[in-house]
This record gives structure tokens, sequence and C-alpha cells, in this order.
């Protein structure tokens, strides 16, 4: 069983916006065993559908959803829960989960308040 992971990201109409999320998914395909995706909900491509058959095509047979988003606004709240049920009425063989966004998970806001602290001691 192989287990793909997307990470997506809002998207935006400058191109430089999306390198840290390249490096973020780059680092994290090291550090897991299945197949990583970078997918954005809108202005960049690929959208979270296309990567989802990216991953199948890689032989995922399950994919984690992991939005790469600060908190619960409208997209995450809405709109993602529509296009994840949308991809796994299309897809039953896949087991398709959407994970709460990653800015809401403890270890983040320590990493990120640990880089802020680390910066001003270094200033």
């Amino acid at each position: 069983m192989s287990v793909g992971i997307v990470l997506l990201a809002h998207g935006s109409r400058d191109p430089e916006w999306a390198r840290p999320f390249e490096q973020l998914a780059a680092q994290l395909s090291h550090n897991v065993a299945g197949p990583v995706v970078l997918a954005y909900l809108e202005l960049m491509r690929p959208p979270l559908d296309e990567a989802i058959s990216a991953l199948i095509n890689k032989r995922a047979t399950s994919i984690r959803v992991v939005p790469v988003f600060f908190g619960q606004g409208g997209h995450v709240k809405e709109d993602l829960p529509r296009l994840v049920e949308r991809a796994r009425k299309s897809r039953p063989q896949v087991a398709i989960a959407l994970e709460p966004p990653i800015g809401e998970q403890p270890a983040v806001i320590d990493a990120i308040a640990a880089a802020i602290a680390t910066s001003e001691r270094a200033a």
C-alpha cells in the first residue's frame, strides 16, 4: 500500500510565490516513503484533481490532502471539502483524506514561533 500526499496551496499570479511550497514538497519527498505532489487551489497548476491523478498513476492506493494554509477560511471550510468529495466519488477505489490546515498543527505553530525568536536573537 502506497500513501501519496498532496500539498495543496492557494496559488498566485506570481510564480515566485510558489518557491517555499516547492521547497517544502521536495524536502517532504525525502522524508516519506510515498509520492508527494504540490497542487494549487487557483491561478497555478496543477489543480487538485490533476495532482490526485498523478499520485494514482504513481500507484498510490490512499491519498492525504494536506492544505498548506494557516487557518480555516472559506477555501478550507467550503471549497476544499467539495473538491475532495468530488475526487472521492470519481475514484472510489482510492481512500482520499482531507487533513486540517497545516498552520493549525501545534508543531507548526511552535516551529514558526521558534524561527521568529531565533531571528530576533540573531539581529
